[in-house]
Formats: structure tokens, C-alpha cells, sequence
């Protein structure tokens, strides 16, 4: 057995996940109804009250899930959940632990005597739109987008005729810097416009999907999404733009997250608060059918870690922390100065705040900024417009097509020119930009000394942002993730890997980190993708760079923040979603699970059927092949990729050889022709690697084929989704794309791994960030399922959902919420926290989703 820690809290600070009671007659009969259960499931005769779960009968949580689905369907036995299940893991401790929430007491309190019976959450009624309503919307949405490619398409032409009218090198230039920075301005201008002219100041409401109400808050949501002002998160000119959209932000705040908060109005930050980068705070969320817009209130000193989520209706008072991965849900607020962590969020005495403050004022924040701004106008922006003047007119390929006098007679040669620039762009910029990572990083590294603490927004500050992003480059992690060539570019890069035990799939293909030069990762330790190392701590007014250390034999899970200081050692599993935790003893030889975390076993039975296969010989033959086969993936991949450059310059090519024809209508068309293009062509890409057949539910080993057809599969480009987000056509592509789509199905950026093994039904709500994940990798063994959306569920912000789940209808799973494999929520019913377990007074909670969806076809003020 595994021994509990005392330092991770199972459930809230002293209070046990559940109640224990001694054992009675009733008790007895219990144990035999849960034992019978069980027995069945683990294909055995007999259960002995005293075996251990995992230990003795070789069960997994796959198993236990599926046991505690079981027992919920049977309303004469209490229903216990995973966290109960890995806290109490024989038949006699779990039966004592549930006695008090059989049914055998139907009421949950007295009154005078009376017993009172325990709350009814309603049905949630899901707002479904007409069938006319949903088409309108759609096609609205698509003259929106229409028209702004053909404006944009419009001023483009027109500002490359007069860039071209220019004489001299310093002529076009200046004319590149006004049309750079008139450009610019506009872009980021606009969005404030729209939002002022058709929303006004947002205000606390909801109104339904696919309305004329939404279709305005969509459009403000497109042009924030596309906003330029975007990459500077991290500079004061951020906070600069959130408070010309409304939102009310004091001095001295630092926002690093570049998720953009769409109800500005509804934002409050006080002064000297620090949002950490991965952090949702919308102002909005949907829910059954409608957009809800709430405020989220943060005070002074505030601090909130990464991968958090602020749900509408939360506060915190001054000097309140937030830890990493963790969520407040709606109507949660956390006290002055109280800490909290966990999903949802509860008090703790770990605190976040681990770097001491340093002198930065606000003259050194307005100088910052200023000089950000100066940079970009005065050397980007002009270096961007004058090179793609300079590409035009350079360029035979190019140049000879803008000339009426050569242009007939080099049509012939469009598809020649096209390879040989698009060969020229693409292979130039990975070779060169490889040379570039391995050398500029290094040289500026020897400048940011860690452990040493760095006022913001000075020379330090800028060579780590540098640092940062050019390392952070996701092309080169998705092009060697998920293979051997991984460790070497990692190595490359900066990491230390110490002794390297190849096993062909060390790290994923999504792995980011604040500076590569202080990761160290043990000899035998994998990581799956989503992994973000903190080693960078902030305060608003200062950061310090710290060692990321992670033990050997560690297995990491799927979208976990390892901060610097985790207290974990060697052979730890850490579970998808999990919270890292910061405080007690080190953990070794234990599997960590939840927000908060709590100690299960390392692994199981079934996880090590495989192990004969990663030493000696087996290794080394299998390995081999594994290699072979992720050099062709690779080699596949990176033509695939080419011959979408190919494709996207033969199009430019037409649309600049039309010009002299068809003028400025070809350039304003080239946006919407590239969208439907690149669309287009990455669906058949990925369908023709299946051969247009769906996948089928594996258990193997990391060195079956039929894993390695899955690491292919994710290396196909999935960005261009994030377009059709909010609109009726995402469903569209997740259809073509082999998944299971219901009717007028909401999707605000949910992601689907595995498309054909997910199932959606009709009038579904996805929420942004909530990712549906068919799979799971544990060592050397891989899983996959199909996964079951029943129609009207919802999918809070960034939630998880794990293979071989089933949702019935009308579920709820709350935001940040992890649903472990093999769950099956019952219909109507509301679950969250991760693990997720059932939480009824979340639809009944003011503010939460019981008040929310009880007036259907609603179209609430939510703006003025």
C-alpha cells in the first residue's frame, strides 16, 4: 500500500474526503454488494474485504472509474469518487468511509425535528437556437470576415503602389515607416472602436448563442483575438490598451497571460497585482446555449499563478495568491491575504510570491513602454514593409509578374518560380533559424544570471523576453517531438538531460519553458505534451531566473506547470492536470494526481505488461524500428509542410499575375482564398494518412505501429481551427476531419486529439481552452477510447476530459476541471474539480449554472 502524505492534502484543511463510521449489519451487506461489483469488473469470483485495489487485485483507475460509474447507476449503494476510491483502496475501509452518505439517511438536516430533505438541482435547460437562426449567424459571420479581407486586401494593394512610387532607399523607407505605423495603429485602434460603437460597457447578463447579440460580441472577440497588441503582453502598453477598452486596472500591474480578456468592462485589477502567462480571465464563459458575461475582481498585490482560470463572479482581496494550475469557480472569493490553490480553489500556506519586490517605478515602466513602441514603429515594422517591397520588386519570380511588359510571357513559368521561392522561404528558414537558436540564445544568456533578482522592463528583462520566445519557437519542438531527434534539440538548446535512456518518445512535441539554460531532467524521465517550466518567478516589479530540476524515472503527464522548487523526486508519475506542490517532503516512488495533489500508486499491473520491451535487446530492435519509422513521419511531415508554402506562394503568384487584370479585387481576395486553401488541403492531409477510416481503441506498447500512426497524426498543423472558433463552420471542419459532430454544436476553442473517436451531440457547448484527449501515455504504454459528449453537455473553460469518458445529457463539467478516464457522468448532472467529481450545489450555487440557464431564449442585457 501507499502510504499517504501529510503534507498534500486529500481534500480541504482538516476536513477528510469523507466521513468514517464503524461498521454495522448494514455495513456488512454493503461490503458484499461492492465487492460483487468489483469482482465483476476485475474478472474474479471473489473480492476479500481486506485486498488492496491496485496491489493485491492489479486494478487501475481505468477499472475504478468504471467501478464507481457502477455504482452510482445503483441507488441502493453509496457513490464513492476516484479521490475516495485511492484514499481508502480496500473493500472494508471504503464501505466504513461511505457509510454516512448511503441511502439510508435521505435527509441532510432538521428542522425542529423535521427532517429536511436534501436539495434538488433542476434539469439544466439548454437555449437551442432555430435552425433559420443558426444560419444567419453563419452567414454573417462569413460576410464579416468577406468584407475585412477585401478592406484589408484593398489597403494593402494600395499601400504597396505607394511605397513603390518612392525614389531611393531612404524614400522607401520613410513611406514604409508611415504605412507600417499607420497600419499598426489601425489594427489596434479598430477593436476599440467596434467595442465602444457596438457593445458600449458590458454588464453582468447572458444572452444565447448564434443572436444578433452574440454575433456583435463575436466580432469585438475576432478583433481582439487578431489584435497586434497581443504580443506585447508583458509591456505596460498592454495594461495601456485594457483600460482604453474599459477594463479598470490600477498602477504598477503586470499582465504576462495573453489570453485577452474580451468583457473588459467587467475587469478589475488592483494596483501591484502580477497575472501569470496561460491564465483565463474573460469576463465571459458559455453555458448550455448562452454567453454569460460576470465580473472578476482582483484587489491590490494580487497574485496569480499559471494555467489558472478566474470563472465569472470571482474575487480576490488584496494581497489574495492564486497558485499554479488552479481555478476559482463562480462565486468563490478568496479573502484578504489568503492563499489558495486546487481546482477548486482552497486555502493553503504555500506561498507563490517567491521573488522580492525591486525598484520599478513609473517612469521606468513609461520608458519601457515608449521605447517598445519606438523600436517597433522606427526598425520592425518598416524592416517588415520594406522587405516584403524589397521581395516584390527583387525577387525575379516576382518582380518580372508586376511588370505589364513581362508578365504574359513568364506565365509558363509560374509553377518553376513558385517551387524555387517556396523551397528558397521554407528550407532557408529551417536551417537558418536552427543556426540562430543554437548561437543568439547562448550569447544572450551570459548576460541574465540566475538567482539574482532583475528590476521589470529594463535591459535584463528584454534579452530574457529574447530568450524566451526565440526558444519558444513551437515549429522545431513539433518537427523532432515525439521521437529520439527530440533529446538532441533540447540538448541544443540549453537543456540538461544528464544520462539520456532513449526511449523514442522522451518528450512530446508541446514543451515550453521561461529560459532553457536551468532545465534539468533525470536520466529515464519522460514527459508527454503541454509541459511548461517555470523557472522564471515575478512580482510586478521584479523576476529572478531559478533551476527547473525534475528527478529521474519521472513520467509526466499531459499539461502540467512543473515550477522551479516542485517537490518532487526520482520515480514519480505525474498525473495529466496535475498540481505540482511546492511544500512538505519530497515524494518518491509515488504517482501525484489532482489540484491539489494526492499521492496514488506509481503504477500498475497493467501499465508494466510492456516493460520487457525497454531494456536489452528488445529495446534495442524496437527502438531501431520506432526510429525509422518518426524519421519518415519527420521526413513526411516537413514536405507536407513545404508543399503548403508551395501551394500558398503558386496562389500568390496568380493572385500578383492577375493584377494588372483584375487589380486590387485579386489582393483582397488572397486572404479568404488562403484560409479555404490551407483548410482544405490539411484535412486531406490527415484524412489520407488514416485512408479515411476512423481509429480504433488501442492498449500497446510505445513500439507498436499502430502508436506510431498516432504520433503522426499529431504532428498534422491544427492552428488554422483556431479561426473558425465561435462559429457555425468549426464544426464544419471537425466533421470533415472524421469526427462525430451533433447540430448546432457552440465551439469556442475547444481541441479534439483524436478526431474519429470523439462523439458530440447536438446543441453541445465548448468552451475555450477545454481540450477532449482520446488518449493517455504512462511509461511505456500507450491508451486509447472513445469518448462520449451526450447532446446539451458543456465543457467549462479549459476543462479536460480523458478517454473513455461518457457525458449524458445536459452535464456539466465545471472550468479547470479534470474528468479522469472512464468516467460516465449521469445526465443533468454537474461535475467539477480535478479529479472531477460530482458537485450538485454548483447548478444550485447563486451565480453559478442552476441560475443561469432557467430562462431559455433569454437575450438578457448584457451590454449597454
Amino acid at each position: 500500500m501507499v502510504e499517504q502524505s501529510s503534507e498534500v492534502p486529500i481534500s480541504g484543511p482538516g476536513k477528510p474526503a469523507v466521513s468514517l463510521s464503524d461498521t454495522g449489519p448494514g455495513s456488512m451487506e454493503t461490503e458484499k454488494k461492492l465487492a460483487a461489483a468489483l469482482a465483476e469488473l476485475v474478472g474474479t469470483e471473489h473480492v476479500p474485504a481486506e485486498s488492496h485495489f491496485f496491489t493485491d487485485l492489479g486494478a487501475n483507475s481505468l477499472v475504478m472509474a468504471q467501478f464507481c460509474a457502477r455504482l452510482r447507476k445503483n441507488p441502493d449503494l453509496p457513490s464513492p469518487s476516484i479521490r475516495d476510491i485511492y484514499r481508502h483502496p480496500t473493500i472494508r475501509s471504503l464501505t466504513a468511509a461511505l457509510a454516512p452518505a448511503a441511502p439510508a439517511a435521505p435527509a441532510t438536516g432538521t428542522a425542529n425535528g423535521t427532517p429536511v430533505p436534501a436539495p434538488v438541482v433542476p434539469p439544466v435547460r439548454v437555449t437551442r437556437a432555430s435552425r433559420l437562426t443558426h444560419l444567419m449567424c453563419g452567414t454573417s459571420q462569413l460576410l464579416i470576415f468577406l468584407v475585412y479581407s477585401l478592406v484589408s486586401g484593398f489597403v494593402t494593394a494600395a499601400g504597396y503602389e505607394w511605397i513603390a512610387a518612392g525614389s531611393g532607399a531612404l524614400e522607401i523607407y520613410l513611406r514604409s515607416l508611415v504605412f507600417g505605423s499607420g497600419g499598426f495603429l489601425a489594427l489596434c485602434a479598430f477593436p476599440v472602436v467596434a467595442k465602444w460603437l457596438l457593445i458600449g460597457r458590458w454588464k453582468p447578463g447572458e444572452f444565447p448563442v448564434w443572436g444578433l447579440t452574440y454575433l456583435r460580441f463575436w466580432f469585438v472577440k475576432a478583433l481582439l483575438h487578431a489584435n497586434p497588441m497581443v504580443f506585447l503582453a508583458g509591456t505596460p502598453l498592454y495594461v495601456l490598451y485594457l483600460r482604453a477598452l474599459g477594463a479598470r486596472i490600477g498602477k504598477g500591474v503586470t499582465i504576462l497571460s495573453r489570453s485577452v480578456p474580451v468583457c473588459t468592462d467587467l475587469l478589475t485589477v488592483g494596483a501591484g497585482t502580477v497575472i501569470r502567462k496561460e491564465s483565463f480571465f474573460l469576463g465571459y464563459r458559455a453555458h448550455a446555449g448562452l454567453i454569460q458575461t460576470g465580473p472578476v475582481t482582483l484587489g491590490r498585490d494580487v497574485y496569480i499563478g499559471e494555467k489558472t482560470v478566474l470563472d465569472i463572479g470571482t474575487t480576490m482581496g488584496d494581497g489574495s495568491q492564486l497558485g499554479h494550475s488552479s481555478g476559482l469557480h463562480s462565486g468563490q472569493t478568496v479573502p484578504d491575504g489568503e492563499h489558495w490553490h486546487g481546482s477548486p480553489a482552497e486555502p493553503t500556506r504555500v506561498d507563490y510570491l517567491r521573488v522580492p519586490p525591486a525598484r520599478c517605478g513609473t517612469a521606468r515602466r513609461a520608458w519601457f513602454g515608449c521605447l517598445t513602441l519606438l523600436q517597433m514603429v522606427v526598425l520592425y515594422l518598416p524592416l517588415a514593409v520594406g522587405g516584403m517591397y524589397m521581395l516584390f520588386t527583387e525577387v525575379p519570380a516576382i518582380g518580372k509578374r508586376l511588370d505589364p511588359q513581362t508578365a504574359v510571357r513568364s506565365r509558363p513559368e509560374l509553377i518553376p518560380d513558385a517551387l524555387a521561392v517556396s523551397l528558397a522561404l521554407f528550407f532557408g528558414f529551417v536551417v537558418v533559424g536552427l543556426v540562430a537558436l543554437y548561437t543568439v540564445p547562448r550569447l544572450l544568456n551570459l548576460i541574465v544570471r540566475p538567482d539574482r533578482v532583475y528590476p521589470l522592463y529594463g535591459f535584463h528583462y528584454t534579452l530574457h523576453r529574447a530568450v524566451a520566445r526565440m526558444t519558444n519557437i513551437k515549429f522545431y519542438a513539433w518537427l523532432f517531438g515525439d521521437s529520439s531527434y527530440i533529446v538532441h534539440y533540447l540538448r541544443g538548446i540549453g537543456y540538461d538531460l544528464s544520462h539520456v535512456e532513449q526511449t523514442g518518445s522522451n518528450f512530446g512535441t508541446e514543451v515550453q519553458h521561461e529560459t532553457p539554460f536551468l532545465v534539468s531532467v533525470g536520466s529515464g524521465t519522460m514527459v508527454a505534451d503541454g509541459l511548461s517550466l517555470i523557472n522564471a518567478d515575478y512580482s510586478s516589479t521584479s523576476f529572478r531566473l531559478s533551476r527547473v530540476s525534475i528527478g529521474p524515472r519521472n513520467f509526466l503527464g499531459n499539461n502540467i506547470a512543473y515550477p522551479s522548487g516542485g517537490r518532487t523526486g526520482a520515480n514519480c508519475l505525474l498525473a495529466t492536470k496535475v498540481m505540482v506542490p511546492l511544500d512538505g517532503e519530497v515524494r518518491e516512488g509515488v504517482g501525484l494526481l489532482g489540484s491539489p495533489s494526492f499521492e496514488i500508486p506509481r503504477s500498475v499491473d497493467r501499465d508494466a505488461r510492456f516493460d520487457h520491451l525497454r531494456t536489452g535487446e528488445e529495446l534495442r530492435r524496437h527502438l531501431g524500428a520506432k526510429n525509422r519509422y518518426n524519421l519518415l513521419s519527420m521526413t513526411g511531415m516537413l514536405i507536407a509542410r513545404w508543399l503548403h508554402v508551395f501551394l500558398l506562394t503558386l496562389l500568390a503568384l496568380v493572385s500578383v499575375d492577375l493584377y494588372g487584370v483584375a487589380g486590387h479585387v485579386v489582393i483582397a481576395l488572397y486572404l479568404a482564398l488562403t484560409l479555404t486553401l490551407s483548410t482544405a488541403y490539411y484535412v486531406l492531409v490527415e484524412r489520407c494518412m488514416t485512408a479515411f477510416r476512423p481509429l480504433r481503441p488501442q492498449l500497446c506498447s510505445i513500439y507498436d505501429r499502430n502508436f506510431w500512426l498516432h504520433e503522426r497524426l499529431w504532428k498534422v498543423p491544427v492552428e488554422y481551427l483556431n479561426i473558425f472558433n465561435g462559429t457555425p463552420f468549426k464544426s464544419l471542419v471537425w466533421r470533415l476531419l472524421g469526427l462525430r459532430m451533433g447540430k448546432r454544436v457552440f465551439d469556442d476553442g475547444c481541441f479534439v486529439t483524436e478526431r474519429t473517436l470523439a462523439a458530440i451531440g447536438d446543441d453541445c457547448t465548448l468552451n475555450i481552452g477545454s481540450k477532449i484527449q482520446c488518449h493517455s501515455q504512462e511509461d511505456g504504454t500507450f491508451k486509447s477510447d472513445h469518448i462520449t459528449l451526450g447532446a446539451g453537455c458543456t465543457l467549462g473553460v479549459a476543462a479536460h476530459v480523458h478517454y473513455g469518458v461518457t457525458m449524458g445529457d445536459g452535464s456539466v463539467l465545471a472550468p479547470d476541471s479534470f474528468l479522469m478516464k472512464g468516467e460516465e457522468v449521469p445526465p443533468n448532472a454537474h461535475w467539477g474539480g480535478n479529479p472531477a467529481v460530482d458537485m450538485p450545489e454548483a447548478g444550485s450555487r447563486p451565480g453559478g449554472p442552476g441560475r443561469a440557464v432557467q430562462a431559455t431564449g433569454a437575450t438578457a442585457a448584457a451590454t449597454s
